[in-house]
């Protein structure tokens, strides 16, 4: 019987572990450190893994396996090159998330622009019904009809962001990281037009080295002064201290942030420490993970492991 090793399942809550049973022996944690992956491994067959990373130095003893299910898209957490050299399987999942990115995209995005927790507090507050008037245009939010909505990466969920956006009434531009990526549905720009045209910027790109540290001090003073960065990507592809120091200067409007440079996020992230914090959104990098998004991935996860063991090579990382 096959050993399995689930190293973080506290990733994905409450999906039903119990389904691996049927491919063998299965061994769960919650979460797993960094000093405690070799010896929980050394005998596995299987092991799936979400942020846990996985090498050279403690995978060199897991002489019995022949497969690691990687729980998410991104796999930059195990060694390729060492799995391709010692024969072992790499797979990963994606799609389950694009339309749940792409709803929590203009979640984040529309509380802030339409100043949401402040007309919410207003009323709670009690001060709505003190004032005497029907309604509060203190504050003032904007339309989004007429405006210009810049992407950086057109990827799957850029696309369906940019369709989105369109029935919004907003102009859709964009921006190819890898510069090979063309649309004929949306205007493709370069990173300078991208910057000062947009009045959002929604980022979807994968975290390479032409996209790391991408949205930096430079970078902010080329947009609008009213204009709100999304990012939904990943977070070191902007440098939050540099945004941080953007939104005081009043350089740009805001930002709506579902991912950070290093996760979960320091207390002494200076995002935290902006002084109009009406300016900024926050969420736990939490964008991918609707219930119904984390079943979808389980699901495939689940067929992943059936396929490998049927002797074919589906959703197969660097095969």
């Amino acid at each position: 019987m096959k050993k399995i090793v689930v190293l973080d399942g506290k990733t994905l809550g409450n999906v039903d572990y119990i389904k691996l049973n049927e491919f063998g022996q299965v061994i769960y944690y919650d979460s797993t450190l960094k000093e405690e992956v070799a010896e929980r491994v050394k005998d596995a067959n299987i092991v799936l893994t979400n942020k846990v990373v996985l090498n050279a130095d403690n995978l060199k003893d897991a002489t019995n396996l022949e497969l690691v299910c990687e729980m998410a898209t991104g796999y930059n957490n195990i060694d390729i090159e060492y799995a391709k050299l010692k024969n072992i399987a790499v797979t990963n999942v994606a799609g389950y998330s694009t339309n749940t990115v792409a709803q929590h995209t203009f979640a984040m995005l529309l509380h802030l622009y339409d100043n949401i927790s402040y007309f919410d507090n207003f009323v709670k507050s009690g001060e709505y019904s003190k004032s005497g008037m029907f309604t509060n245009i203190e504050v003032p939010y904007r339309d989004l009809c007429g405006k210009v909505w810049g992407i950086i990466g057109l990827g799957a969920i850029g696309k369906r962001v940019a369709k989105i956006a369109q029935s919004f009434g907003a102009r859709v531009i964009y921006y190819s990281t890898s510069g090979k990526n063309s649309d004929p549905d949306y205007a493709r720009v370069d990173f300078e037009a991208l910057l000062k045209e947009s009045d959002v910027i929604s980022i979807h790109a994968p975290l390479n080295e032409r996209t790391k540290g991408l949205m930096n001090y430079e970078a902010f003073s080329k947009m609008k002064k009213d204009a709100i960065l999304v990012n939904v990507g990943r977070g070191p592809i902007v440098v939050d201290q540099d945004l941080a120091r953007a939104i005081d200067e009043e350089i740009i409007g805001g930002a709506a942030l579902d991912v950070f440079e290093s996760e979960p996020m320091p207390a002494e992230n200076p995002i935290l420490s902006i002084k109009n914090k009406s300016r900024i959104v926050l969420t736990p990098h939490v964008a991918w993970a609707s219930e119904e998004a984390r079943n979808r991935l389980f699901a495939d996860l689940l067929e992943n492991i059936s396929a490998y063991n049927r002797g074919e090579q589906r959703n197969r990382v660097e095969i």
